[in-house]
Parts: C-alpha cells; structure tokens; sequence
C-alpha cells in the first residue's frame, strides 16, 4: 500500500477484525481512531482516511479498525456501549505492528467520542483522548436542543416567515411538534438498560450523561473536545455540561480543552472544517510526544 499502510487482522475472542496501520513505528504517541455506528465511507466519511494519512505524513503512527459487526470485521452487530473488548484487541495489535509505540491517544466522533470516553479510563496505555462532538442522547436532551437551538433559530428564518406569509405553514402540526418537545424537556426520562448484578437479579444501567461523566472522571489522561457549531449532537453536549454542576467541575478539574468550529457540521464534511480538525489533532499529539 501507499503511504506505508499496512493492513492488518487480528481477534477479538474468536472472532477476526480488520485494520489498516499507517505509518508504524513513526512516534512513541499514536493515535487509535475508532469509527463509530453504520456509514458509507465516502463522502465526509472519507475523513478518517485522510487523517490517518495526514498525521502519517507527518510521522504520527494511526491505526484504524471496523469493530465486530462492523465494515470488514467478523460478527454480529453491537452498539458503541459494547466495544471495550474490541478497543483492547486493536491497541493490544497495534503495540505489536508499531514497536516504537509507548502509549496512544483514542480519537473519534459522535458515539465512538462516548465509546472511548467508556474506555479510555479501563487501559494505562491510553495518554489521551480527542473526543468530536460526543453523543451523550437523552429523549429530555434532545429536546432541549431543539428548544434552544432549532426552534430559536426558526423564529427568525426568512424562508418560515414567507411560508407563514403565502398559507403553506402548518401551524397545527408544527404547534403539535413544539409541544411534544415541551413535554419530553420538562422531565427526563431515563432510559435503562436490563443487566446481571452480582447476585443475578436485574438492574438499571444509568443514563448515558452519567455513564459518560463517569468515565471521565476515572481517566487519568488529557482531555480536548473539538465541537462544531452547526450540529444538534454538538449543542445537547454542550447544553448537558451547561445544565450540570458535576460535568462543569468535572472539566475544570480534568483541565479539558476547547476547540470550537462555529459553521462546521457534524461530521465536519468540508474540507476547511476536515483540514482544521487534522491540524488540531496534530498540533495536540507533537505536544504530547515532546512532553
């Protein structure tokens, strides 16, 4: 391959993952980019690519990996709650592909941003995490997003007023849709999730935020968030740590840095917004390797 990429496979229990390795044995930091849920890879998810490119280019080893039930690997399909074993399995074959490597830090957006935040705490190899518009969904949250963000904004739409203006608004159903965001905000409403506990009997998994916050509070490595401005996932994020006196503590406390894109979307599809977030990713892992 191009660019020194290696294609590698290895088990996660008896099942076999794919991966690619770009440019081992480059830097004693390395950076394990975990993809998150179903996608085609084109388009802006062609980003992963390019970056584990880039940061090769620029001596900076990257591995990247389908989990199980995912792309190229074996097995069934599991969530990003459920990924831990995989995480292991792809840094355990990525210490032995790029000998030089002492720790690595876990890169990735949305539910692979939570997905490390689960992990990163777990395993004394991970130095750092750069976590992308990170998905901490609640039915409450997400209505408080569009409450605060999308129903706002609506207000002073040009092209709703028009609509308003020439009868092709429909009041009732848009009435009927802000109330149902009303309803959903005013309480949370937690989702919990059936498991064993010690003794057997069934328990109640705590919310997402909670899990998340936990996480971060066990981790005792670096911390920068990189958030996009035009993106609902980004907004409940930022609206959960706005809302909590724990996640705000919990920040000052990890020292966790900023990085914010104002006009960028979700998956940072342009190519100004993909180049700006490969430069920052960069920028932070030379620190760590000179530190």
């Amino acid at each position: 391959m191009a660019h020194n990429e290696k294609a590698v496979i290895f088990k996660c229990g008896e099942e076999r993952l794919i991966g690619i390795v770009h440019g081992a044995g480059c830097a004693a930091v390395g950076v394990l980019v975990i993809v998150g849920g179903p996608q085609y890879r084109v388009g802006s998810h062609r980003q992963f690519l390019l970056l584990a490119r880039y940061l090769a280019n620029n001596h900076i080893p990257v591995m990247r990996f389908d989990y199980r039930g995912m792309g190229d690997s074996e097995g069934g399909f599991r969530t990003f709650e459920n990924v831990g074993g995989d995480i292991r399995a792809a840094i355990d074959n990525f210490f032995e592909t790029s000998p030089g490597l002492k720790s690595i830090i876990l890169w990735g957006v949305c539910d692979a941003a939570s997905a490390a935040l689960f992990y990163g705490h777990s395993d004394p190899r991970v130095r750092g995490m750069i976590l992308l518009n990170p998905w901490g969904r609640t039915e409450a949250g997400e209505a408080k997003a569009y409450l605060r963000h999308y129903y706002v904004r609506r207000l002073f739409d040009k092209e709703l007023r028009q609509k308003i203006l020439g009868g092709k608004f429909e009041l009732r159903k848009s009435f009927s849709s802000l109330l149902d965001f009303v309803n959903k905000s005013r309480g949370e409403k937690v989702s919990t999730a059936s498991g064993s506990g010690t003794n057997g009997e069934m328990r109640d998994i705590a919310p997402l935020p909670e899990r998340m916050c936990e996480g971060l509070k066990h981790f005792q490595g670096m911390v920068r968030i990189i958030i996009s401005g035009d993106d609902l996932t980004a907004a409940e994020f930022q609206d959960m740590v706005k809302d909590s006196k724990t996640w705000q503590k919990l920040m000052r406390d990890k020292g966790v840095e900023y990085h914010f894109l104002p006009k960028a979307n979700h998956t940072f599809s342009r190519r100004v917004w993909r180049d700006e977030v490969a430069e920052q990713t960069l920028r932070w892992v030379v620190c760590l390797n000179e530190s």
